[in-house]
């Protein structure tokens, strides 16, 4: 039996799963990567005072210009999910050692705007590319120490994807 995480150590998070009406999930490459994991999902953080879903809806739009109108939630997870951070990303951190990882809570967004809509540079931009991609493929392009997350957000959003959609 492992020991449960002491939620204070862990930095409180958002991530999204962004869904296109066609089952594909939203996918960005981050800026000034470099090797085979650049890809993720968005994610931010949670501001104190803040509650997740509101965190969810301003990050869409901080990290990728879609604003609320252009989204209908389809769902939150009801557990956070944690990741550590590895050593080396920990030691650059500013207060260096004041959280392990971050915990996050997922939601699932069905978008209805038009591609269009989707703006990288309406905040100080994280990201330089996007695509929709298969919710499957997301764990293997994502940075390894993140990967473990993301199986369970694939496996938890699954129903959403191309495969689940009639």
């Amino acid at each position: 039996m492992t020991e449960p995480k002491d939620p204070t150590r862990y930095r409180p998070n958002v991530g999204l799963a962004l869904f296109h009406k066609n089952g594909l999930v939203f996918l960005a490459k981050r800026i000034a990567t470099e090797g085979p994991y650049q890809w993720q999902m968005p994610q931010g953080g949670v501001d104190r005072g803040e509650k997740p879903l509101e965190a969810a809806i301003r990050e869409l739009e901080e990290e990728i210009g879609v604003r609320e109108e252009h989204v209908d939630l389809l769902e939150e997870t009801p557990d956070w999910y944690y990741y550590e951070f590895p050593i080396d990303v920990r030691t650059k951190m500013k207060p260096r050692g004041r959280y392990l990882g971050q915990r996050q809570k997922w939601f699932a967004f069905r978008f209805k705007g038009r591609d269009a809509d989707i703006r990288l540079d309406t905040h100080t931009p994280e990201f330089v590319d996007w695509r929709w991609a298969t919710l499957e493929s997301a764990p293997a392009l994502v940075i390894p120490f993140k990967r473990p997350t993301y199986e369970q957000v694939a496996q938890r959003f699954k129903k959403y994807s191309v495969g689940a959609r009639t």
